[in-house]
């Protein structure tokens, strides 16, 4: 019988990731890079899907992967309307989402678009998601703000944040339903800290403009009286604010640098500057987690924290010396979300998934 394949897509700010699964085996694996010129010609991201469509077809044939084969593609999630976790087929109501950014506007919104795209051109696939980042079981006390205008959405690394947590509940032979758990995110974009309990993340910061500890481009959570006074000092649009919080803040604010490993080479060479903000960066993060912890009432299983900043000694130290009284602490410093979003595509075709749909 013949075996189909997975193609998985994950598009990011500069770069789209694609990779092809034969069941769980990885047999192909790109990162497309994208100049910045070659996107400055785009009047949006949503400008964008025929050009990146364009590079994932050509790096597909041009490496001979049989479109034939392919049965499934997954794409990373993007800001569309709060959802349940699980697996969602992309539809019309979907891709309407994705386009208008109904929970804002990020790279990740063309996952979707370029897998229903791809799908619709190959003789037998179908295009879904599996647990974006619009994932939200919050629990009702913990979506009030302090105004009633304003509500506490869910916004953070879903995705990731499942996927360990089951990986771990396994290792150690129970059920990720009943844990409690904090888990920590740290991407090259946001840091998400999260309580999970129940099998349910019902609490978490808002990862992408919102709350939470800064991350290497985002600023996490402002002193809001001071953001007023910028937002109208004269010198940001709105545009500009935007782009100050999620793309502009951070690490790379302060150090002016976004890339991790030029950051850590400071701070082993012992750059005083990147020293202190790589350390605050740390506290801050710890900080979040033991916000979590009284969320849990103090009732903590263990601490799952991923992230390829935890190959650092120093950061790691910094973390841990804050948190590991707390609970037991597991690291995992290589996060896979192409495994994670294969994973899922097995699932769907062993037809272990149930597949949700998205109104």
């Amino acid at each position: 019988m013949l075996i189909k394949h997975i193609l998985v897509i994950y598009p990011e700010v500069d770069i789209t990731k694609i990779a092809v699964y034969r069941n769980v085996s990885l047999i192909f694996l790109k990162s497309i890079r994208h100049k910045p010129e070659a996107l400055a010609g785009f009047a949006n991201v949503i400008a964008e899907l025929d050009y990146r469509t364009g590079m994932i077809m050509e790096e597909l044939k041009n490496n001979q992967i049989d479109l034939g084969d392919i049965s499934v593609v997954m794409a990373r999630g993007g800001l569309i309307k709060p959802l349940q976790s699980g697996v969602y087929q992309v539809n019309e109501a979907m891709k309407r989402d994705l386009r208008v950014g109904v929970m804002g506007m990020h790279a990740t919104n063309l996952g979707g678009l370029i897998a229903d795209k791809i799908a619709s051109l190959l003789p037998d696939a179908k295009a879904y998601l599996a647990d974006p980042v619009v994932v939200d079981e919050l629990e009702q006390i913990a979506r009030v703000s302090g105004l009633p205008a304003i509500e506490r959405n869910s916004i953070f690394h879903a995705l990731n944040h499942k996927n360990v947590s089951r990986e771990y509940a396994k290792s150690i032979n129970r059920s990720y339903d009943e844990l409690n758990l904090i888990v920590a995110y740290i991407g090259s974009g946001g840091v998400s800290v999260g309580a999970h309990h129940g099998g349910k993340v019902v609490d978490v910061n808002q990862a992408f403009d919102g709350d939470g500890p800064f991350s290497m481009t985002r600023t996490g959570g402002l002193p809001v009286g001071q953001v007023i006074d910028l937002c109208y000092s004269g010198k940001y649009t709105r545009d500009e604010m935007r782009k100050l919080i999620t793309e502009k803040g951070g690490i790379q604010a302060y150090l002016g640098t976004k890339s991790l490993s030029q950051v850590l080479s400071m701070v082993d060479e012992g750059d005083e500057q990147a020293t202190f903000i790589v350390d605050a960066m740390a506290y801050q993060i710890a900080k979040e987690i033991g916000a979590m912890g009284t969320v849990l009432e103090g009732k903590v299983d263990a601490i799952l924290i991923m992230g390829s900043i935890m190959n650092s000694k120093f950061f790691t130290n910094q973390l841990m010396r804050r948190i590991d009284k707390i609970a037991t602490v597991s690291v995992y410093p290589i996060v896979n979300d192409l495994d994670s979003l294969a994973m899922n595509g097995l699932m769907i075709m062993r037809g272990d998934a149930e597949i949700f749909e998205y109104v």
